[in-house]
């Protein structure tokens, strides 16, 4: 650990210490004093050298692997990228990325259009208070201690009744209780891709699912997203040729651009996968908020070959803090995918997980839904409302639901991006949502986090900010196609 000993923590320092650790792992390997493949220490005695706890290195793991510095083997450990090989994993933008994430604090009065989180003002916490006490008084001390990695059982079966209702009929020795959808996709990443194996995602996707295929040291592959879902006739024509190991899609909702799959596309999508023996993520992003027009079922409905694993976070529309969700896994990986899941974290909560179960039970969390979708459909209109009014020059289709609007403009979109900030609103440039960073005249607004009469004021200054760019380089932008 000769390499580690240049690292210090400042403890009066008020950035945590996971933070001035990672930066530090980080700068061993970009001067190359660690070498690429290099097993770092394990997480334990690396705690022991530097006097802090487990979860502190683990947490500067976590966000190494995430920024492309590192990767991980199951079952083996850490090993670092080589410098000029992280620089390319890790390339996306980080101030883009930060914003997206919410991990820069706002003004005041900043108006957020990146975030996916909604208002806490939102969140059930008295329901689910009573619920947490309930726990307590009913289960004592066994509420805190390690759960089953796969999962608490009661809570299985309530999320095996809850699929019952999307016509999704499994088994609760399939299910797998997890920390919410980005620990679910690292998950699968962990049990199913190795170095250099190929994944395909679709075309702009969520940058959380590029960062974990990236961590596992993947050949990514972009297929463009239609209006209808991901173009099957081009997704053909790479798995002729290429060995795929994954397919990653959203098929209600998805982020970024609110698309959501046709039937006929999941019919194809799902053929794909048994002609070319290749698995799905099917990533059930946000299918229950639709605010219009009828929806389908997930493809995991239709999935009779068991070629759909199949992943469901409650946290985005709940408590994001809470960090709960499940996949379904065919029989042929489920035991990979519980090895990998309890090489991440062993189990999640006990006892958000015997809470939630009982919020599960007790018709809550649909109470909640219906207030969410009321909330959200009102959010929604008014954007829709104010976009057109305010900023005709924006071409956007209109999703039948979700949290995002996907926009394009004639500037791109990290320059409408910067200088909307500078007017105090914020949005996510379209960049992020792509493998190699590249420039798009895209942008997605959300209106989750943004209260209903803050939105006509945040799409205003958005205007504003466009219409001073404008006028100040008219000469430089070219016309809008």
């Amino acid at each position: 650990m000769k390499y580690y000993e240049s690292i210090v923590l400042n403890r009066d320092s008020k950035e945590p210490m996971y933070i001035q650790l990672y930066e530090g792992i980080k700068s061993l390997i970009e001067n190359g004093s660690i070498k690429g493949d290099e097993k770092l220490p394990t997480i334990r005695k690396f705690a022991e050298k530097l006097g802090v706890n487990n979860v502190t290195v683990v947490n500067a793991y976590k966000l190494l692997e995430q920024k492309g510095y590192v990767y991980s083997k199951v079952g083996s450990g850490t090993y670092a990228r080589g410098a000029k090989e992280s620089h390319v994993y890790g390339s996306i933008d980080t101030a883009s990325i930060n914003i997206h994430h919410g991990y820069i604090k706002l003004g005041k009065n900043e108006i957020n259009f990146s975030t996916s989180t909604p208002n806490p003002e939102l969140f059930p916490v008295t329901d689910f208070k009573e619920v947490l006490n309930e726990v307590l008084d009913r289960d004592g001390g066994f509420a805190f201690g390690y759960q089953e990695s796969q999962g608490y059982y009661p809570l299985r079966e309530s999320i095996r009744d809850y699929l019952e209702e999307k016509d999704v009929s499994v088994n609760t020795e399939n299910i797998h209780v997890i920390s919410g959808a980005q620990q679910g996709i690292d998950i699968v990443a962990k049990a199913l891709i190795g170095f250099n194996d190929t994944v395909i995602v679709e075309s702009p996707t969520y940058t959380g699912a590029i960062a974990a295929f990236k961590s596992r040291g993947a050949n990514i592959i972009e297929v463009p997203i239609r209006r209808d879902g991901i173009d099957t006739k081009e997704l053909e024509e790479v798995l002729k040729t290429t060995d795929v190991k994954l397919i990653y899609v959203m098929t209600s909702f998805q982020n970024p651009t609110g698309v959501s799959y046709s039937q006929d596309k999941k019919l194809q999508l799902l053929y794909l996968a048994q002609k070319y023996n290749v698995y799905i993520l099917e990533d059930d992003y946000l299918s229950e908020l639709r605010f219009y027009g009828e929806g389908s079922m997930p493809i995991k409905s239709l999935d009779a070959k068991n070629k759909i694993i199949y992943l469901k976070s409650f946290s985005k529309i709940f408590m994001p803090g809470i960090r709960l969700g499940f996949l379904v896994a065919p029989d042929v990986i489920s035991r990979r995918i519980l090895s990998a899941k309890h090489n991440t974290d062993i189990s999640t909560s006990s006892l958000m997980q015997r809470a939630f179960d009982l919020y599960l039970r007790k018709r809550k969390w649909q109470e909640h839904l219906n207030l969410m979708l009321r909330i959200y459909k009102e959010r929604y209109d008014v954007l829709i409302y104010e976009l057109k009014r305010k900023m005709p020059y924006v071409y956007f289709e209109e999703p039948e639901g979700g949290i995002h609007i996907w926009g394009k403009t004639d500037l791109e979109s990290s320059i409408l991006s910067s200088i909307g900030q500078q007017k105090g609103v914020l949005i996510a440039p379209g960049r992020v949502f792509y493998i190699d960073d590249k420039e798009s005249s895209y942008f997605r607004i959300s209106f989750a986090g943004v209260e209903k009469d803050k939105i006509s004021e945040g799409v205003e200054l958005l205007n504003a900010a466009y219409q001073d760019y404008r006028s100040a380089n008219t000469a430089n932008i070219m016309p809008f196609l």
